[in-house]
């Protein structure tokens, strides 16, 4: 499987997801400069975590108009798999990749810490090594990661089957203590309505190696390297 994650001036995740990438596939995943205007042959574009741009204007907002952006979007309509992670998720509400907005946190504070997320749809090429309803424990760190749809929308992100993953608490239950940022409905992450594309705001990329709090975002990169290999 070759992939290739996008970079640009103030992402910090980059490194990590081409560590979890390669630790799962075996292979190393390009790194491409948002400045460039073509992408390499792959099977799956990364949008990586960070502060593009230093999030000035709105999060991802000028992130999703740089040069490389528009042959990631060319590519994803036409079905190349496309991930998007923390800041990645919030350039891709920006694109209109997926619907939504990414508003500030509920508290109005920056967060990082440790949150459970429950698997919701796991018959996607993102997701078919969970079992349904399964519980993982992955990190956090954003300031803008409350997920918001109208409740049109909410429904048909439901009757669509294309929400991700929910926050929850240890037992699995989507609980208001339970999610970090006040996200409609606990959403953590969602797909677009083919599920060849998904955003969401934790990091699994930094849960897959030992030294990085263990393994339990494995399956995830394994689902990718699964369905594409």
């Amino acid at each position: 499987m070759k992939s290739a994650i996008i970079v640009f001036p103030g992402t910090n995740r980059e490194k990590d997801m081409q560590m979890a990438l390669e630790y799962v596939s075996g292979q190393t995943p390009s790194l491409v400069w948002h400045k460039d205007t073509s992408l390499p042959d792959c099977d799956l574009m990364v949008l990586p975590g960070g502060f593009s741009y230093g999030d000035y204007l709105r999060c991802g907002a000028m992130a999703a108009h740089s040069p490389i952006m528009k042959e990631v979007i060319e590519r994803a309509k036409k079905g190349t798999r496309l991930l998007a992670v923390c800041n990645g998720f919030q350039m891709l509400v920006e694109t209109g990749l997926v619907p939504g907005a990414l508003l500030h946190n509920q508290s109005l504070k920056f967060i990082c810490k440790q949150v459970h997320l429950r698997a919701e749809n796991t018959q996607t090429d993102f997701t078919r090594r969970f079992a349904k309803g399964q519980v993982l424990q992955v990190p956090i760190a954003h300031g803008e990661g409350n997920y918001f749809v109208n409740d049109d929308m909410l429904k048909s992100l439901q009757d669509n089957n294309q929400i991700a993953f929910r926050y929850c608490d240890e037992n699995g239950q989507t609980t208001t203590d339970s999610n970090p940022n006040g996200s409609i409905y606990n959403i953590a992450g969602v797909f677009n309505d083919s599920k060849t594309i998904m955003g969401m705001m934790p990091h699994p990329e930094d849960s897959v190696v030992t030294h990085a709090n263990g393994h339990q975002g494995i399956p995830l990169f394994q689902s990718i390297v699964e369905a594409l290999a």
